[in-house]
């Protein structure tokens, strides 16, 4: 006997932040649950026209065995989590942006006469790249330091700053989320064309890569750190 029911209520978020290995789920079914983490799992297998009981099998077939102790990211000190999420996910960005950058604006250029859709992402992904290398750097200078020091000495002040830069940097999330959904839909999905050459090919792989490394990214501040820090 089956009790599929217990997750279809809970939001997309929630889950996964109980047991990281959700997120392959979702990811395979196109469910954003970094931003789009509070809407319920039948809320958003609504949108997305999908059967909720499915991907509810889907959860509690991974209760038979235990998630690995090194992605119980909601158990992790928070100092740790943040110096986790800069050294791990920030350089990710930040190496990756210039790239990015560079051969999205290449493939439009070359090939944007018969793939018009390459312009708009190359427009889209150069504002991601100007509005996340000012995201980090709020993060990493100012956020951060004011979780350790609250942390440390539970200062007034700290947690005013935190409270005021997780309304910010969470909308600044949301607008991260929607232009790489956008990206996603005038792609296809990453999808690579008949005509593309290798330089096409390899941006597509790239932005996939990346899409998928910032839902991570932004479920552990979004799911994890902003609510643990706002908690402080």
């Amino acid at each position: 006997m089956t009790d599929t029911g217990k997750y279809t209520g809970l939001p997309i978020g929630t889950i996964v932040t109980k047991d990281f290995r959700a997120a392959g789920i979702f990811r395979n079914a196109g469910i954003d649950f970094c931003c789009g983490g509070s809407k319920t799992l039948e809320n958003a297998c609504r949108e997305k026209e999908l059967d909720p009981t499915v991907l509810a099998l889907q959860l509690q077939e991974l209760e038979s065995s235990s998630p690995l102790p090194s992605q119980n990211f909601k158990d992790w000190d928070l100092g740790f989590l943040a110096d986790y999420i800069m050294n791990t996910h920030h350089k990710y960005v930040l190496k990756t942006l210039p790239e990015l950058v560079f051969y999205t604006d290449k493939i439009a250029t070359v090939h944007g006469s018969h793939h018009p859709e390459l312009i708009e992402v190359a427009a889209l992904f150069s504002k991601i790249n100007e509005e996340l290398r000012q995201h980090l750097q709020k993060e990493e200078e100012v956020l951060f330091p004011a979780i350790k020091v609250a942390l440390k000495d539970n200062s007034m002040e700290a947690r005013a700053i935190i409270a005021s830069e997780i309304a910010r940097m969470s909308a600044e999330h949301e607008y991260a989320g929607g232009a790489m959904d956008k990206i996603n839909d005038l792609t296809h999905n990453y999808r690579v064309p008949q005509d593309a050459c290798n330089t096409y090919t390899v941006s597509l792989k790239l932005l996939q890569e990346f899409e998928d490394d910032l839902h991570i990214h932004v479920h552990l501040e979004n799911n994890i750190l902003y609510p643990k820090a706002q908690n402080l």
